[in-house]
C-alpha cells in the first residue's frame, strides 16, 4: 500500500501545479480582458482562488513579474497602439486604458517605454511609401510556385 501511495504523491503534487497554473491564467487573462477596470489585488486574488499574498508570489513565480506590473504593461502596450493609430489627446488614452491621472500614466510610459507619450507619438509616425513601391512589395511572387497544366 505504502508503495502506491508513494507512487501517487506526485501525480498529485502535478495535478495541482497545473491546477495553480490554471486558475492563474485565468487571472491573468482577467487582467488582459478588463485592463482598463480598476483592478486590484483582491479581486485577482478571488478570481484565481487563493489569498492575496499567495496571488502575488504564485503570480511571479508562474510569469516572471507582478500582477500590477503585467496589468501597467498591458495598459501601456494597449496605450502605444492608440498614440500610434488614432489623434486622440494622450489624457483621453491615459483614461481609456485605465490610467486615474495624465501624470501616473506619463511616469509608468517614461519608465516602461523609455520616452513620454508625445515623443513616442511623434516618432512612431509612419514613413509615406510610393504607391508603386508598395504594389511591387505586395505583388505575389512567381518563385516555386506550381505552373498550370500544359504550359510550359
Amino acid at each position: 500500500m505504502a508503495r502506491s501511495e508513494a507512487r501517487g504523491a506526485p501525480g498529485r503534487a502535478q495535478r495541482s501545479v497545473e491546477e495553480t497554473n490554471r486558475w492563474m491564467l485565468r487571472a491573468r487573462d482577467a487582467i488582459d480582458r478588463d485592463y482598463a477596470k480598476p483592478l486590484d489585488i483582491p479581486t485577482l486574488a478571488r478570481i484565481a482562488l487563493v489569498s492575496e499574498a499567495h496571488f502575488i508570489r504564485t503570480f511571479r513565480q508562474v510569469f516572471g513579474e507582478t500582477p500590477h506590473r503585467y496589468l501597467q504593461r498591458r495598459r501601456i502596450e494597449r496605450a502605444m497602439a492608440l498614440l500610434r493609430h488614432t489623434d486622440r489627446p494622450v489624457t483621453d488614452i491615459s483614461l481609456a486604458v485605465g490610467f486615474s491621472s495624465l501624470g501616473t500614466f506619463s511616469r509608468t510610459f517614461q519608465a516602461v517605454v523609455g520616452e513620454s507619450p508625445s515623443s513616442y507619438r511623434r516618432r512612431s509616425v509612419p514613413t509615406p511609401v510610393p504607391t508603386c513601391f508598395t504594389m511591387a512589395w505586395t505583388r505575389r511572387s512567381s518563385f516555386g510556385e506550381a505552373r498550370p497544366a500544359g504550359r510550359p
